[in-house]
């Protein structure tokens, strides 16, 4: 068969639509692959059992700390459908991490990305490391991201349709997103600083005045009442809704200047060098592109102007001057850029540095990417046909570097999500390690359990409900006589408070959980970019069993 008939049949079987809905099923493929192969992280412990015990106390109070209550009521609401298990946790964060490559087709519907752009976004977006691996991962931020970015799609289908339920759909998003996070209102004073430029510009289309202003009316009340009621707790709380604002301002200016877990500003583009490289280089290469496609429009925009001018004197016909048309493309690539930049700045100034901010950032920078890869016409190309020696020597870089990187990306997404052992990357945070499930297991077989440290989680969701009645639970190290009275099978300890041994147990140290380590790494930088065999800080619990066999007894959290 001729090359061009195979190409003809290929492109036949292999539409747009066909090749996007391949692209989502692998992004679900990469966000519910082995869901549960990894403990729970010490924060994904906390949120499931605080889900857990809003399912089974029916009760929930909002605390700054612990971020907004949309995460909670969902995945209590899972808990009762599938059960509370760790999987059954992740399902949802899995789910919007696909959603969000589903609405990014819905952008390309409206003709904001056309469609190279539209299947490039979707693969970044699907390969991201970070996006990956907090798609994978019950906090807040993924609840947050996805909401944002339904509330940028429905504006966006407002603005091209007039239609109120786009209107509604928005202020839906936007309550959901202020009830996930409280950096929340920031990113939507961004987006509204951004709007309001484009209409002082003229650039933005509105519908009428007056149903504008309706609309805006009815989205602030359905916000409101979104919030009033998540918050709220339903109406029980109603104190909340005027506590509520000051404590999470209290706390989080508190947390800004105490810098608990603190990092430089340019924290986040050291964690985009390390997973992110391509999409980095893609962005750049937007931005530029960009930039020297708007001179090109401006020089000659300044041409015809003076072309006009001088036809004007000379007494010669012109024709009007074209109206300036609203390109939707540039016009949400220059979003995105406004979204990435004002993001990228936020997150740097605010004193808490966490691996997971960095999706409210990577997002719009997949979006911008992809804008270098749009398809051209001519005169927009940023490199002129009569520099082919350029162009074959940058071509040539480029089939070099980006399959260099593109592997890269996809071997750094399975290693920091598909590999089990506990490994030293500063994605990974503060993860309970792997070493626990061999806990677990003399847990299990054990009648009696004594916990005397301060460093316990995530015990107390692994081992909720009954299950907790076998332990003896102190805060901090007892008296060594206390605890061989207590006659228990398994005694744990923190390293720091522990005992040199007890009569009739045998002694092992295990890591509670690890996270990179700077200080241990810092004068082998290079060395560990490539080989990624730093080394690891961690929490430690010295494990004291009974000499003797444990009975076996049904495993009731994951051992294996």
């Amino acid at each position: 068969m001729p090359a061009a008939e195979v190409l003809t049949t290929i492109r036949r079987y292999l539409s747009f639509d066909t090749a996007f809905l391949l692209l989502i099923l692998a992004t679900a493929f990469t966000r519910f692959y082995r869901l549960n192969l990894k403990l729970f992280h010490h924060d994904e412990a906390i949120h499931a059992w605080f889900s857990y015990e809003l399912l089974t106390k029916g009760t929930y109070t909002y605390d700054p700390m612990y971020h907004g209550p949309v995460l909670y009521y969902i995945t209590a609401g899972m808990f009762r459908l599938f059960g509370d298990t760790d999987l059954v946790g992740r399902l949802v964060p899995a789910l919007l991490g696909v959603l969000i490559v589903v609405l990014v087709y819905f952008i390309y519907r409206l003709g904001y990305l056309d469609q190279r752009q539209s299947l490039a976004a979707g693969v970044l977006i699907m390969l991201s490391p970070d996006l990956v691996y907090f798609s994978r991962f019950l906090r807040h931020d993924i609840f947050m991201l996805f909401f944002t970015l339904l509330l940028v799609v429905a504006l966006l289908y407002y603005l091209e349709r007039r239609q109120f339920r786009f209107a509604a759909l928005a202020a839906v998003a936007a309550g959901l997103a202020l009830s996930c996070k409280e950096e929340m209102p920031l990113i939507l004073i961004l987006f509204g600083v951004y709007f309001l430029y484009l209409v002082v510009r003229k650039r933005l289309p509105l519908p009428e005045t007056k149903i504008w202003v309706r609309d805006l009316a009815i989205s602030v009340v359905i916000i409101a009442g979104i919030m009033a009621v998540l918050y709220s707790f339903f109406g029980i709380h109603v104190d909340t809704l005027w506590t509520g604002p000051f404590k999470a301002i209290e706390h989080w200016l508190s947390m800004h200047g105490q810098q608990r877990l603190g990092g430089p500003p340019y924290f986040y583009a050291l964690l985009l060098g390390l997973y992110e490289v391509p999409i980095v280089i893609l962005a750049g290469a937007s931005a530029i592109s960009f930039a020297v496609l708007q001179l090109r429009r401006r020089a000659k925009a300044r041409l015809d102007s003076v072309s006009a001018e001088i036809d004007e004197l000379a007494g010669a016909s012109t024709a009007p001057r074209p109206t300036p048309i609203f390109d939707r493309r540039d016009e949400f690539f220059k979003f995105c850029l406004v979204w990435m930049a004002g993001t990228m700045v936020m997150y740097g100034y605010i004193g808490e540095k966490v691996p997971w901010l960095i999706i409210q950032q990577l997002l719009p920078m997949c979006l911008a990417a992809s804008w270098c890869l749009r398809k051209k016409a001519p005169e927009e190309r940023a490199v002129r046909h009569d520099a082919w020696k350029y162009v074959t020597v940058a071509f040539l870089v480029f089939s070099i570097i980006v399959p260099i990187y593109g592997f890269g990306l996809g071997y750094t997404t399975y290693h920091v999500q598909f590999d089990r052992k506990d490994i030293s990357e500063p994605i990974v945070q503060v993860q309970n390690s792997e070493d626990l499930r061999g806990i677990f297991r003399d847990m299990n077989g054990a009648d009696k359990v004594v916990v005397a440290s301060p460093n316990y989680w995530p015990l107390p969701w692994y081992y909720r409900g009954d299950r907790w009645d076998k332990i003896q639970f102190y805060g901090n190290k007892i008296d060594e006589n206390a605890v061989i009275a207590s006659d228990a099978d398994v005694v744990l300890t923190d390293t720091g408070q522990s005992y040199d041994s007890l009569p009739g147990y045998e002694k092992r140290t295990v890591k509670l959980n690890y996270w990179f380590s700077w200080y241990d790494n810092q004068n082998r930088v290079v060395e560990y970019y490539f080989n990624r065999d730093g080394k690891l800080g961690s929490m430690n619990l010295d494990v004291f069993t009974k000499i003797g066999p444990l009975e076996e007894s049904p495993a009731v959290v994951p051992t294996e």
